[in-house]
This record gives C-alpha cells, sequence and structure tokens, in this order.
C-alpha cells in the first residue's frame, strides 16, 4: 500500500480528534473559568487541577492496557461515548443541585459536579494514549516526527477554537451552555469516526498475553532501554514545575482581565501551537530529538521566570505564546523516541506508563501551590514583607503573589534541564536512538 493511501484514514483520525480535543478543552477551560468567577477563589482552580490530574495519573497505565488490547478506533469510540454520558449526567446534575450549592467551595454537590465533568474530559485521555500508537501503524518510520508535528498542529487548532469560544460559553450561559455544547459535540465525533476505516491487526499485544494490565512487564520494556526512564522521569519533573502553570495560570490572567478578554487571548496565544506543529510538519526535529526537547525546556523555563515580572498583559501574552508554540516541540521529540525505541505491541502501555508518571508529578505542586498561593505568597506580596521588600519594582497585591511562583518556578526548571544536558542518560538515550536510526 502507497505511503499516500496509508495516510488517508490518520488524516481523518487528526479530523475526529480535533472534534474531541475542541469538546474537551472547552469543557476543562470553561469549568476552571465558571469556578474561579463563582467562587473568586484560588483554592478551588487548583483542586480542579489537582483532581484532573490525579485521575489522569491514576487511569493512564490502565488506558494504555485497553489500548493495546483493543483495537484502537474501537477504544477511541469508547473514549467518546464514555464522554457524552458523563457530559449529560454532569448536565442533569447542574439542575438537580440545591440552590446555591453551586457557589459553595464547601457544598457537596459543587464538587460531585466537578467531579462527573472531570471524568468526562479524562475519558478523552484514551484518545491521548491511542493516536501516538497509530502514528506506529499508519505513517512511515521517517516521517513520523512530521506526523506528530501535524498532531500538535491540530492541538493547537483545538486550543484556538476553544479558547476563542469557551470565555464567551461562561458568559453566555455557564456551564449549562458549554455541556450543551460539549454533548453535541462527543455524538459528532462518534458519527464521524463510524465512517473512519482503519486497517488494524486482528491480535494485539501477542496471542499469548493476559489482557490485564502488566506494570511489571511494561517497567521491564522500559528499562530495557538505556535512559529511558531518565526520560521519563524527566518529563515527569518538567509537570512537577508545570502544575504551579495549571494551577495559577487562569487565576492569574483573570486577575489582568474579564473572562471574555482572557478567552480571546488564549485563542491568539493558541495560534502558537498550530503554527509550531506546522513546522514540524514541515522540518522534523532533527536528527537528535532529544537534543530538541531539551533545548525547548531550556527556553520555556527561561520565559516562565521572567513572563510575569510585571503586571503586563502583552508580557503575559508573549510569554504564553512562546510556551505553546515549543510545547508541541517537547511533545513531539518524546513521542518520536518512542515510537522508535519502544516494540508497536507494547508502546499503548509505555504511553500510557509516561503518562502516569509524568501526570502524576503534577497534582503534588497542584494541590501544594493552590493553598500556598492562596495564604502564603498572595499576602506576602499584598502586605507582608515581600510587598515591603520588591513591592516597588515587582508589584504589590494577590496577582503579584501569583506571579512570584511562576518566577521561582523558571528558576528551578532552568537549572534542572541544565543538568540535564550534561547526564550520562541523556548521553545513553542518544546513543540508544541513533542505534535504531542506523538499524532501520
Amino acid at each position: 500500500m502507497a505511503a499516500e493511501d496509508r495516510m488517508t484514514p490518520f488524516h481523518h483520525l487528526l479530523v475526529n480528534n480535533l472534534i474531541a480535543s475542541i469538546t474537551n478543552f472547552t469543557v476543562w477551560f470553561a469549568v476552571t473559568f465558571w469556578v474561579f468567577l463563582e467562587t473568586k477563589s484560588v483554592f478551588a482552580t487548583g483542586m480542579i487541577a489537582g483532581l484532573y490530574l490525579v485521575l489522569t495519573a491514576a487511569l493512564a497505565i490502565w488506558f494504555g492496557s485497553l489500548v493495546d488490547h483493543h483495537r484502537k478506533k474501537r477504544v477511541m469510540m469508547v473514549s467518546s461515548a464514555a464522554s457524552l454520558l458523563l457530559y449529560a449526567i454532569s448536565f442533569a446534575g447542574y439542575f438537580l443541585a440545591p440552590a446555591g450549592s453551586m457557589t459553595r467551595i464547601a457544598a457537596a454537590p459543587l464538587w460531585l459536579f466537578l467531579f462527573a465533568v472531570m471524568l468526562g474530559v479524562i475519558a478523552g485521555n484514551l484518545r491521548n494514549i491511542a493516536l501516538p500508537t497509530l502514528v506506529t501503524l499508519l505513517v512511515p518510520e521517517d516521517r513520523r516526527d512530521k506526523a506528530n508535528g501535524l498532531v500538535g498542529m491540530v492541538t493547537g487548532i483545538g486550543f484556538l477554537t476553544t479558547s476563542a469560544i469557551s470565555g464567551f460559553l461562561v458568559a453566555w450561559g455557564g456551564m449549562v451552555v458549554t455541556l450543551g455544547f460539549a454533548i453535541a459535540l462527543s455524538a459528532l465525533a462518534m458519527l464521524h469516526l463510524a465512517f473512519v476505516h482503519v486497517d488494524e491487526p486482528r491480535t494485539e499485544g501477542g496471542h499469548d498475553e493476559p489482557k490485564r494490565v502488566d506494570l511489571a512487564g511494561t517497567i521491564r520494556v522500559v528499562g530495557a532501554v538505556p535512559g529511558l526512564f531518565a526520560l521519563i522521569f524527566f518529563a515527569a519533573f518538567n509537570n512537577l514545575l508545570g502544575g504551579v502553570f495549571m494551577a495559577l495560570m487562569d487565576a492569574y490572567g483573570l486577575s489582568l482581565m474579564k473572562v471574555e478578554a482572557w478567552g480571546l487571548l488564549w485563542a491568539f496565544v493558541s495560534c502558537a501551537f498550530i503554527l509550531s506543529g506546522f513546522l514540524i510538519s514541515r522540518t522534523g526535529l532533527g536528527k537528535n530529538p532529544l537534543r530538541t526537547l531539551l533545548l525547548v525546556n531550556l527556553v520555556v523555563w527561561a520565559v516562565a521566570a521572567v513572563f510575569t515580572i510585571q503586571s503586563s498583559i502583552p508580557l503575559l501574552a508573549a510569554g504564553c505564546f512562546i510556551w505553546l508554540f515549543l510545547g508541541p516541540y517537547a511533545e513531539a521529540a518524546e513521542q518520536t523516541t518512542l515510537q522508535k525505541v519502544v516494540p508497536f505491541e507494547r508502546q499503548g502501555r509505555v504511553f500510557g506508563f509516561a503518562q502516569s508518571v509524568e501526570q502524576a508529578a503534577s497534582p503534588l505542586t497542584a494541590f501544594l501551590i493552590a493553598p500556598l498561593a492562596q495564604f502564603v505568597f498572595i499576602p506576602f506580596m499584598t502586605d507582608g514583607a515581600g510587598a515591603d521588600a520588591i513591592g516597588d519594582w515587582y508589584g504589590r497585591g494577590p496577582e503579584r503573589g501569583m506571579a512570584l511562583v511562576f518566577t521561582i518556578a523558571g528558576v528551578i526548571g532552568v537549572l534542572v534541564t541544565i543538568v540535564a544536558f550534561g547526564s550520562r542518560a541523556y548521553r545513553q538515550l542518544s546513543g540508544a536512538y541513533a542505534r535504531e536510526e542506523v538499524a532501520a
């Protein structure tokens, strides 16, 4: 079969994933906006981020096992069906909740509602594990880095669309309109996917392998590749710092502008996702994707250290643009490396294991940073010692407390990335990738 013919289903799957991404990103953005506006609590937004990341980490290995043991298209269909069902339950639960309970942090109905919404979003992560394995199946090896760039570009289009509409959906109709939108798009994704043909192997994961979560076997596969554990743990450390962004970014942005403007700003900066994905799809990642990964992280954390140095919307926009522009490079570099060095029949579990380990780091930060920002850094920079010491040039107030957290995270990230460049694990995994390249 010609490469062009094999790419056709891949492009259909990209379109389908775009529909699902718009759905889930919209719900994720909107529920965070909505909770902050209803409660005015950074603690609440941090807890939502933590809840999302805990569930992602807890379910990722199981999701990876499902991907390896079942046909990828079927897994994607189940993902959309689960999201559809959970969004419908959330929609009904919103109307059944006692009056006023959705605006009180201590109210159980609010957290039950948020839990159901987050489960609907997280069901979409099945797709995020299945899609890289489909790149391996459908795309020739020498074009996979570019295909991963297309995946990043589609993610960017989803971000742009979501960012443009989520703020307006919340402003116009809160979570009622948002969930109605999500239910309609989830149904559309299922309908479209039903007509996409993917030629997949009938047996996956080996004839004699039990269809269970084989964590020990997955760890052996990862351990057999020198430096692969280090790559996963480096990504986990980045996510540890990234939890700061998950917990505080929306609260920081909404402290500077209205929800509609914040949504439009994200629509603008999300163009960076599309641009970088397009560039990767044209130029690839170079001979050593790992080097690209570390260079990208060095720039990202340097920017994170300075983009909130003053209360400035242009600075915020520039920082977010660079952050999102370089994100697809890091993601594509990790995926391209795993697709090269991990056997296809194990890729779902390895991608799931990587996602689980990497995402497990962020909840710790999100759960810690939200209360720390609320009860330590914000008072510190409002009328505390920090305001007295650096307030004249850094600024004072709640959003300056959040800004200080971003600056500290950025400095730590730069230092750790410099150490990673000189590590033995970096040399080992670069060598393993190069050997696979020669063997191919």
